[in-house]
């Protein structure tokens, strides 16, 4: 399977681009609506995901467990979708996400401030202005939820494969011009080691899941790597009994007598550490 992740300014045509690549390359379009029912399908209500999506987190909002719960959903999200098959992902940070897939291209959309006003002002049928403040606000939101989540320059070129001005370019000519470069990013080797390795990304959110929200153990900024059939937790916990019970619990989801999983931590042990609620 391929993945291509598409990130946008305002008003640079970014879901018409999305969607006329996805169509042109018979992929699956993945969207906001679709990770907004993919996370509610794991019991997640929408006022949730809508408080930091694509949006910098308030001072207190930046604190809370509601953070680190939309970040975990989100991947998980992401990782399902991408699972169905070949994708095009429109935000979300989904090009951070899967950046180190095997089989992965990635693309930034910008237009010159004065065209991205005149589709605003048409969008949302206000003067220039109002124009202005909206996409003001946009970038300073889509900034500020790339540096907050993951710690990247939104609209730096180096994190992208091919940026394309649409105020020059038509989506049909950023299709034409993507699916030109597809076969040097994507290969039937690639596409199946892609595979493999979303089921090791799936397996750590799994993993992740149930130390964190099934069995409700502490363990803070909890991370799970997988690779092959070896599993590393990584994180912040208070004392060397909430480090076994995690490491119990993994080895109770994952362990198969016909295929055993190799468990470690690399958990760091801090007395007293707290965090707030």
């Amino acid at each position: 399977m391929g993945i291509i992740a598409v990130s946008r300014e305002l008003a640079a045509l970014g879901d018409e681009t999305a969607r006329e690549l996805a169509q042109t390359l018979g992929y699956h379009f993945v969207g906001k609506h679709a990770l907004e029912e993919r996370i509610k399908s794991f019991g997640i209500g929408n006022q949730k995901f809508l408080k930091y999506d694509e949006r910098k987190p308030s001072f207190l909002a930046s604190f809370s467990q509601d953070r680190d719960d939309y970040l975990h959903y989100l991947k998980t999200a992401i990782y399902t979708e991408a699972e169905q098959g070949n994708s095009v992902f429109i935000g979300r940070g989904a090009g951070v996400v899967l950046k180190n897939m095997p089989g992965y291209f990635s693309l930034f959309l910008a237009s010159p401030l004065n065209i991205r006003i005149e589709r605003v002002k048409s969008y949302f049928q206000c003067d220039e202005r109002r124009a202005r403040q909206i996409i003001e606000t946009s970038d300073k939101n889509r900034a500020g939820f790339h540096r907050y989540f993951f710690d990247i320059d939104w609209r730096d070129p180096g994190n992208y494969h091919l940026s394309l001005n649409t105020g020059i370019f038509h989506p049909a000519d950023c299709a034409k011009i993507i699916s030109q470069f597809k076969d040097r990013f994507f290969s039937p080797e690639s596409e199946k080691q892609n595979a493999a390795r979303l089921k090791e990304l799936i397996l750590g959110q799994q993993v992740k899941h149930c130390i964190r929200y099934e069995q409700e153990i502490p363990i803070h900024f909890l991370e799970v790597s997988v690779s092959g059939n070896s599993i590393t937790l990584h994180g912040v916990a208070n004392s060397q009994a909430l480090v076994d019970a995690a490491l119990n619990a993994t080895v109770r989801m994952t362990g198969t007598d016909e295929n055993p999983s190799t468990v470690q931590s690399e958990i760091q042990i801090v007395r007293e550490y707290s965090i707030m609620p």
